[in-house]
């Protein structure tokens, strides 16, 4: 009985150790749920983390590691910090490796003499016997104990059917090793199969240490949005200038900001004027304008000025935490092909230990003379061809075929889980920045006035003016011409009028660069060409920058974050795969709209933030819609980790990259249906591989107990049943090969 009440109940979580497949997450799960006093448990697999609500007065943090230590798993309770926590899973990792590397150097002699030099030697089942017996006892221990945990509580997993074959078929092999008369005295050949438990646990362990190095590297885009905080602040309390901890600053401090700094707490503007790089919230390359009264947001990097702000919020309160919380919760789920799989090994063992025995006491009854022999001849036979080495490679194979095919296309996908839900999806949202654009503000067009005759000495002072400016659209006119050999002339004279432009004396003459806004308060004329190529591009999604004397504009620039050349292209094999094609932007309606009209996007969100992104997918979904999300920035991360399946731009930030559960390296939206086809093709390849597999267990575990004997006269021989096994094996493997022809 559960009696505290609900504010009785403390939630905390704890690190564990020794998960090695959905189910082990299940069992957790419930084991915990089982103990008096515990509300709830949830496990984060990718995390390897278990929330826990409990009630203190009823069960502590012992008792929680005592019952999971039943079951095979240690919950870490003492406090560890995280370069403890990532040492221990290193130091697994390479325990893993290290049993893998083993196995696999002893499985193979094994198996060249267990196929090829069968009853060869004298002394080969004692060779054999010698090679498979630290590849079952050491490498392959852990299967045994987490089996016998599960068995304890009448469960049952991928382990559990590892344990039972390899087990038995040692036993079996080793007794007619030891005592191979037991058996040629009864006019039978004592088999033995030992290459078909050396070879099964090397290739399971070996999907084991895959699985893990993908795991170990999940928290990396946590560790990496933390880095986005500086560890420590320059404050002012009391009149005096401090440099604190992070974690001491407090609402209302008053924190100093320099030139390069990151911003370390969410506040606003008190003094000073600068340009913020706020990229990472709202993914647009130009920084943000800053002065008195403005917002500024943790994790965001001021450029050239100095700043000084009051704390608004602080520690977990900040947008940045809200975005890691975000994140860290997204990344708790789990793969839906393992789940599959596991359902599967739960229900499959039961049912072939039944037919076993039952296979067992049919023979002792109804046999003939030799009814006991046929009866453990037909015993092992059941065991040995319902080895789950098929079932276990079905989904491994089928996925490191694809991802080999995806590599070779400069696809990365990173999990199952990916490629389950890209199999479904039905809806793609595309960020806008650095995904349909190139996320670089460039030159993009050049319109000078008519009947200028020194276009190359204005284009130097143009030059000129705009390398004197901090602004992030001077600097890319700036690159625009230094790209091209101008040298650059100082001028006499220089000021920067904020919000309008900039002016400049060269030899005695004025010149101004800036908006329309600067040059009618300066009453200088605009040509009617000027002003209707300045229109026409600002229609087009770009910024125009007027160039001009004392008396006229002398020309109009355009400044924008240029289409990917092959972004139209790619949102119409987005069509024609059947998704549904969304645009996200924190840009303007007007850039948004003409951006989604040359790409052939009909459905776009403008001015979201990272919070307004991830509440678009999950409107989606609610909705029913499958998602996928496209993006490259940190500003998407949480949206990534919220979609049903994630896919960043390989040019993007680590960030949005270790989210994403695919990458793609090109950064090029044509691989985007590429990879969901590819997806389509692998996952529709696991399932193949899960059919067939189960269908083989089912028409041959009735032929190895016997059926056809009393018709046919017919009795399966362990050899052939292990045979059998190897070529279920075969056929899954080479049904994922086929994988690396599929047209994507």
């Amino acid at each position: 009985m559960k009696t505290a009440t609900a504010d009785q109940y403390k939630k905390e979580t704890f690190p564990v150790e020794g998960m090695t497949c959905a189910s082990c997450a299940s069992s957790i799960e419930s084991m915990l749920r089982t103990v008096e006093g515990v509300e709830e448990a949830n496990v984060n697999f990718a995390g390897k983390m278990v929330q826990v609500a409990y009630a203190p007065k009823q069960v502590n943090p012992g008792l929680l590691r005592d019952t999971l230590h039943e079951i095979g798993f240690d919950l870490l309770i003492e406090q560890h910090t995280e370069e403890e926590l990532e040492s221990r899973q290193a130091a697994a990792l390479a325990s893993l490796k290290t049993k893998t590397i083993v196995a696999a150097l002893l499985a193979f002699p094994v198996f060249v003499l267990g196929m090829f030099f069968h009853n060869a030697f004298s002394w080969g089942n004692w060779a054999m016997l010698a090679f498979t017996a630290p590849v079952l006892l050491w490498a392959g221990r852990h299967f045994f104990v987490n089996a016998w945990g599960q068995a304890k509580y009448l469960r049952a997993n991928m382990d559990t059917l590892v344990a039972l074959s390899t087990g038995i078929a040692f036993a079996f092999s080793v007794f007619n090793t030891v005592y191979p008369q037991f058996f040629l005295s009864r006019g039978l050949e004592p088999h033995v199969y030992y290459e078909a438990v050396a070879v099964i646990i090397a290739f399971i362990l070996m999907g084991k240490y895959l699985e893990e190095g993908a795991k170990s590297r999940s928290s990396a885009a946590i560790k990496k949005l933390m880095g986005l905080q500086p560890k420590t602040v320059r404050v002012i309390r009391n009149g005096v200038e401090a440099e604190i901890r992070i974690e001491e600053v407090r609402v209302g401090d008053s924190v100093l900001m320099l030139p390069g700094d990151r911003v370390p707490v969410d506040g606003e503007v008190v003094s000073g004027t600068s340009y913020v790089d706020e990229s990472m919230l709202s993914g647009e390359p130009l920084p943000v304008q800053k002065q008195t009264g403005d917002l500024l947001f943790a994790g965001t990097i001021n450029q050239k000025g100095s700043l000084q702000l009051i704390a608004r919020k602080t520690g977990g309160e900040t947008m940045l935490a809200h975005i890691i919380k975000m994140v860290q919760e997204a990344q708790g789920s789990k793969a839906p092909v393992q789940k599959l799989v596991d359902k599967i090994a739960g229900i499959f063992v039961p049912v072939v230990l039944v037919i076993a025995l039952l296979t067992f006491a049919a023979w002792l009854v109804l046999g003939g003379q030799a009814f006991l022999s046929q009866a453990l001849v037909s015993m092992i036979s059941v065991l040995v061809i319902a080895c789950p080495c098929a079932l276990g490679l079905a989904t491994p194979t089928a996925i490191m075929v694809g991802v080999g095919r995806g590599a070779e296309q400069g696809i990365l996908i990173k999990d199952a889980e990916s490629l389950e839900h890209a199999y479904k999806a039905n809806a793609i949202l595309l960020d806008k920045t650095g995904t349909i654009t190139t996320g670089k503000p460039a030159v993009t067009d050049v319109v000078w006035a008519q009947g200028i005759d020194r276009q190359q000495e204005l284009e130097q002072l143009f030059y000129s003016m705009e390398g004197k400016s901090e602004h992030p659209i001077a600097q890319a006119i700036y690159t625009y011409y230094k790209e091209q050999g101008m040298q650059a002339k100082e001028p006499a004279y220089f000021n920067s009028i904020t919000g309008m432009g900039i002016e400049a004396d060269f030899d005695g003459e004025r010149f101004y660069a800036g908006n329309q806004k600067l040059l009618k308060q300066e009453g200088i004329a605009i040509a009617d060409h000027l002003l209707q190529a300045a229109q026409q591009l600002q229609q087009d999604a770009k910024t125009a920058i007027f160039f001009a004397d004392k008396q006229q504009a002398l020309g109009v620039f355009a400044v924008s974050d240029p289409i990917k050349p092959a972004a139209a292209e790619g949102v119409k094999q987005m069509k024609d795969a059947g998704l549904e094609v969304y645009m996200l932007t924190g840009d303007n309606a007007q850039t948004a709209a003409a951006v989604a009209r040359q790409v052939g996007v009909e459905h776009f969100e403008a001015e979201l933030l990272p919070d307004d992104k991830a509440s678009f997918v999950k409107k989606l979904q609610a909705e029913g819609k499958v998602v996928a999300m496209v993006g490259d920035g940190i500003n998407d991360a949480q949206a990534l980790a919220t979609a049903d399946v994630s896919i960043a731009m390989g040019h993007g930030t680590d960030v949005a990259m270790d989210v994403a559960g695919i990458t793609l390296m090109r950064s090029d939206l044509m691989q985007v249906a590429a990879a969901v086809n590819l997806s389509r093709a692998t996952v529709r390849t696991i399932r193949q591989n899960l059919f067939w597999a189960f269908i083989y267990n089912v028409i041959c575990i009735p032929v190895a107990a016997g059926l056809l004997y009393p018709f046919t006269g017919f009795l399966l021989n362990p050899m052939i049943a292990g045979a059998a096994m190897a070529l279920s094996s075969v056929s899954v493997v080479s049904n994922s090969l086929r994988l690396r022809g599929v047209k994507i």
